[in-house]
């Protein structure tokens, strides 16, 4: 279970009670998912002191990405969102960028990567950077819901090596 379905999932069913003639049921759907949400927040609530109290031990624990989710969901991470942002970048590794800042007002990330090139030329592996890095950032720093790329050209190939030796055994000028 991710919680981007999750999410997505609730949406849909929340859009669903939405299309019912019948706003009682609507009314008493919201009210269980508000009184859910408040009980798992305050469980949450208590797993964030403890985390914060179990220092290296509990940064294990955050390291999990449903439970990262979680305590996103309920503003409770410990963690700041650009040290979040960081730990998403890391996470894809192969895929190297330079945050150029985080405008929390609209969600925009600034990020400069390396342009990829998939040796054709038709540019067919463009994507998966972002789709890397969305991803990543979905699970770590859910706040940011858009991602402003400056492609930064890839650097050109170090020229071959010709090696010049001595000349082979037996042969003579």
């Amino acid at each position: 279970m991710n919680a981007d379905e999750t999410g997505l999932r609730v949406e849909e069913i929340l859009a669903g009670l939405d299309e019912r003639d019948d706003p009682a049921v609507r009314a008493a759907a919201e009210d269980l998912v508000r009184a859910l949400m408040d009980f798992y927040g305050a469980g949450l609530t208590r797993l964030a002191a403890l985390l914060r109290a179990a220092g290296a031990a509990g940064r294990t624990v955050l390291a999990d990405e449903l439970v990262t989710g979680l305590l996103v969901l309920h503003d409770l991470h410990p963690d700041d969102v650009d040290t979040r942002i960081a730990r998403g970048l890391t996470a894809v590794a192969d895929h190297p960028a330079e945050v150029l800042g985080f405008d929390a007002t609209s969600g925009t990330l600034r990020l400069r990567v390396a342009a990829e090139s998939s040796g054709c030329g038709c540019g067919s592996t463009a994507g998966t950077a972002r789709e890397a890095i969305e991803a990543a950032l979905a699970c770590h720093a859910p706040e940011v819901t858009a991602l402003d790329l400056e492609h930064v050209p890839a650097a050109p190939p170090e020229p071959a090596l010709l090696q010049i030796g001595s000349r082979p055994a037996g042969v003579t000028r």
